[in-house]
């Protein structure tokens, strides 16, 4: 251990000083990680309404969609997005590629959470709800997605979580966030290893707080269902 050259591996110094540059990507990453989110748990709950349906022509396209977008890369559906899109006349800035990319993707990872939480709910409160007449959007939204949003919220923060995380592919598109931002240091420093773990480190503390927030939602959720 004695051996190790430990300023190679981590120089305190530079981490500091590039502290500061690394940060100005992380409105970046969140604006993509968080919206993304916003879209895709809205794409995800028609996906898994329509997965869940009776109505053939409802159930396989959700069916087929969510397959595909659980089977392709997210690092393939972006480059389509931003390299291969303008070859049809098609063209997107690399932030609204990474939005548009992260939240399809998502949102079939979301739709299989959203149905498997709305399939937790008692039968039973549905064919109550039915019995005193409530159309089907009521039921849904009074009594049947109140109780899935209690059984969903784990899950659901563990997909933001890999949104945040996976955000980090979005500098293959050029986008400026945090790893971008320590790619452009870590080449021009020629210190990838400080850069890395630098960022490494951000990521683990952006995420550490979104794991608080889940907590405290839980809690929240718990409370209202002993009411």
């Amino acid at each position: 251990m004695s051996d190790i050259q430990w300023e190679h591996i981590f120089d305190i110094h530079l981490a500091i000083e590039s502290l500061p540059y690394i940060m100005q990507g992380i409105g970046y990453t969140l604006f993509i990680s968080l919206l993304s989110m916003i879209i895709g748990l809205i794409i995800g709950l028609f996906l898994a309404l329509a997965r869940m349906s009776d109505r053939t022509w409802l159930r396989w396209p959700a069916r087929l969609y969510i397959s595909f977008m659980r089977g392709v890369p997210i690092l393939i559906i972006l480059f389509l997005l931003y390299f291969g899109f303008p070859f049809i006349g098609v063209q997107f800035d690399a932030v609204t590629a990474a939005i548009i990319g992260f939240s399809l993707n998502s949102a079939a990872y979301m739709a299989e959470i959203n149905r498997s939480a709305i399939a937790a709910v008692p039968r039973g409160q549905r064919e109550a709800a039915r019995s005193l007449g409530f159309p089907y959007w009521l039921m849904m939204r009074q009594i049947i997605l109140p109780q899935a949003s209690r059984i969903a919220v784990p899950p659901l923060t563990n997909v933001l979580l890999d949104l945040i995380k996976a955000s980090s592919l979005a500098a293959m598109i050029t986008v400026p966030e945090i790893f971008q931002m320590s790619r452009i240091i870590a080449g021009r420093e020629m210190d990838y290893m400080t850069m890395f773990i630098l960022v490494a480190l951000i990521y683990w503390a952006i995420c550490s707080i979104m794991t608080i927030l889940q907590i405290y939602l839980e809690q929240r959720f718990e409370k209202y269902g002993d009411i």
